[in-house]
């Protein structure tokens, strides 16, 4: 099954899981042009064309914005989401809403809460500054995402201490298992 992922804010650096498993597996990471002051309607149709990319339904490996993002694409596409994406692991979701969220974003408010039209799990820390747990309920039930808690692991990125991430990558992998076998 191919893996996309899709960076957050900032992109991910060398230490992050995402850079660590892209090099692994070989999987891809979606390209976006401006990683440091993200415009929404440009990077849904950057998500789009590395979609339409993928040989097959991509399995989407979002972190932070790229977790709304992953909404807002759907949003945009739900006439073929279904077809076109395989499942969505979702990781460390920032809320958009919240009044720490950095504002260097434009259009990504609200944050999406339509239901998803593929299997999704939202994988969240009990202490990110990005999102509050209730926040992270929330996202998940909306999603209609399975939800793991992972306790104390910050903003679940390479600053955070997960680099590697092999419990993370067990995760997912299981998840694509399941996802294939739907």
């Amino acid at each position: 099954m191919t893996v996309l992922t899709l960076a957050g804010l900032w992109n991910s650096g060398p230490q992050h899981w995402q850079t660590h498993w892209e090099q692994k597996h070989g999987w891809t990471r979606a390209p976006h042009r401006d990683w440091a002051s993200p415009v929404r309607a440009e990077w849904v149709r950057e998500l789009d064309e590395a979609i339409a990319a993928c040989a097959e339904p991509p399995v989407l490996a979002a972190h932070s914005l790229s977790c709304a993002l992953v909404g807002w694409w759907a949003a945009a596409h739900r006439d073929h989401a279904a077809q076109r994406v395989a499942g969505a692991f979702l990781v460390a979701p920032s809320d958009v809403d919240a009044p720490s969220y950095p504002d260097c974003t434009s259009g990504f408010q609200p944050m999406p809460l339509a239901p998803l039209p593929f299997p999704s799990i939202v994988v969240a820390s009990s202490d990110d500054l990005y999102v509050s747990t209730a926040r992270a309920r929330q996202f998940a039930a909306a999603w209609g995402s399975e939800l793991h808690l992972m306790g104390d692991a910050g903003h679940i990125n390479g600053d955070a201490g997960y680099g590697p991430w092999p419990e993370g990558e067990e995760l997912l992998l299981g998840f694509v298992r399941r996802t294939r076998h739907a």
